[in-house]
């Protein structure tokens, strides 16, 4: 051992082979991090087989195979069952002795349908009813696939005429009153009836494993599959077209189904409206302390203040935002603009606006140091050539200090977007939804709907795993919206780091070593 030491460079000992070791330790925990999140959630998307289990007692039951357990007496192991039909069961979720299994098998004509009331299903298709005729056997499932074509079709056309139609009339209405446009919602609801009508009038006859049928409404089917007849690529397929319709699409059923869409919309406006507020002001105090303010008692502790504050718990910042954003400018802008709509809140309310404020003033501090310790490392020999060549104190700043200075200011901001994507605690006072489907920018004036509430990753996570009525349910979204807060972390800082390197190597700034 002694020998490994002496090899080292003299003054150094072990401790850069203890700061890799660290660094090394870090990136290994975050890939197991991310290795965790990527395997739970993106594989919940992938069509699972469906078992048929014969049971001792003569019972059946189909169902995914979740995972095996010992028993709680030690005496044996069970395995944990997704049965779905909790219309028929009333529950989701099976536990079977091992010991008690007599047969297993996978038969092909397994069929899950995907509802929009009672969760899943799981079990046979018997024939398809519609005005046509009654159609039984392999050619309902054939006529299923088609039929179901057909109804996204008109669930697209129908969510395009609320979103870009009447959501706008109404608004319109509630500033103006109009015949035309009455005429016209008049008209855009007509259509939707049309088309809601057309959805109708097919039921599905479907069986349980043991048995047991039930008539279903086609327009409550959102999707179908028999995962125990498709192949690898036909499972691929429907994999990612689960991942994509996870990304593109709004909550539904309390959170518990569909997709994340507001919430990444959200998260992400939410980043960006706070970055462009704090910015300026991060960096105009850290200029003024660093460059422009006196150094004596009373500035140093003004940075100490300035530090202590970026320890402050989150939760204290929210309650601020709350008094201060939300009841105070916010109640006194809806007396002096929105009168009308009182006791009706505008801004007297959380909001975009007040949550992206509230989450500036959190970073606030860490901008603000971070500029100080960049302009700290500009040599003085820059400023003191700068204005012996003639340049006024202004000019030394902005043209030789500040580019000098911009890679630590994006430092600072890259920091703050680390914290604030994923603070959640100050955005339940000040502004964040548990279910808010429309995204606050539309075609209307102004687009950027400041006032309204949105959705938040963090708090999505959040409200999924603790207020959910079935947490084992839940858990495979839970890991799956915590995979994309991570990316969409990630993302944002790799912007801002890439574009701190790139000044960097513009204005010739040597890295920190």
């Amino acid at each position: 051992m002694r020998a490994g030491w002496a090899r080292l460079p003299r003054g150094e000992g072990p401790w850069p082979w203890l700061a890799a070791g660290s660094v090394a330790l870090s990136l290994l925990m975050f890939s197991g991090l991310v290795l965790l999140l990527a395997v739970r959630g993106l594989g919940h998307f992938w069509p699972a087989p469906l078992s048929l289990v014969a049971l001792e007692d003569g019972r059946l039951l189909a169902g995914q195979a979740v995972r095996e357990e010992r028993r709680a007496d030690g005496a044996g192991r069970e395995r944990l069952y997704l049965t779905a039909n909790r219309d028929l069961d009333g529950a989701i979720w099976t536990w079977v002795d091992l010991e008690e299994i007599a047969a297993e098998s996978r038969p092909r004509d397994l069929v899950v349908l995907e509802r929009t009331r009672w969760g899943s299903f799981q079990g046979r298709l018997l024939a398809l009813e519609e005005e046509r005729g009654r159609v039984e056997g392999e050619a309902a499932w054939q006529a299923l696939e088609a039929r179901l074509d057909e109804l996204q079709a008109l669930r697209r056309e129908r969510e395009r005429l609320r979103d870009q139609v009447v959501v706008p009339l109404v608004r319109r209405l509630e500033r103006e009153t109009s015949e035309a446009l009455v005429a016209e919602l008049g008209a855009a609801n007509a259509r939707i009836r049309e088309l809601q009508a057309r959805m109708g009038g097919t039921r599905l006859l479907l069986e349980s494993a043991d048995g047991r049928q039930l008539e279903q409404p086609l327009e409550q089917v959102l999707r179908a599959w028999r995962p125990n007849a498709m192949s690898t690529p036909q499972k691929l397929a429907a994999w990612g077209q689960g991942v994509w319709r996870f990304l593109s699409e709004g909550p539904r059923a309390a959170n518990t189904a569909g997709g994340v869409w507001p919430a990444i919309f959200g998260t992400v406006l939410m980043v960006l409206l706070m970055s462009v507020v704090v910015t300026p002001f991060g960096v105009l105090a850290g200029i003024y302390l660093n460059e422009v303010a006196h150094q004596g008692r009373f500035t140093r502790l003004v940075r100490i203040a300035v530090r202590n504050l970026a320890g402050v718990p989150s939760i204290v910042y929210g309650v601020f935002g709350l008094g201060v954003f939300v009841y105070g400018i916010g109640g006194t802008l809806d007396e002096w603009f929105f009168a009308d709509r009182l006791p009706s809140p505008t801004f007297g309310t959380g909001g975009l606006l007040w949550a992206s404020l509230t989450l500036a003033l959190l970073t606030l501090p860490v901008v603000i140091v971070a500029t100080e310790e960049g302009l700290a490392r500009v040599p003085d020999h820059q400023r003191e050539g700068a204005l012996a060549l003639g340049a006024t104190r202004v000019e030394m700043l902005t043209r030789v200090v500040l580019p000098m200075t911009t890679p630590a200011m994006l430092t600072g901001v890259i920091l703050a977007i680390a914290r604030a994507a994923g603070e959640v605690a100050p955005l339940m006072l000040v502004g964040v939804a548990k279910l808010a489907p429309q995204v606050p920018v539309d075609g209307e004036f102004p687009f950027l709907h400041l006032e309204q509430k949105f959705m938040h990753l963090g708090y999505h996570i959040y409200d999924v795993a603790f207020h959910g009525g079935d947490v084992e349910a839940a858990l495979p979204l839970v890991y799956a919206t915590a995979l994309l807060l991570v990316l969409v972390i990630l993302v944002l800082n790799l912007t801002a780091i890439f574009l701190r390197h790139h000044l960097r190597a513009r204005h010739g700034v040597l890295p920190r070593r």
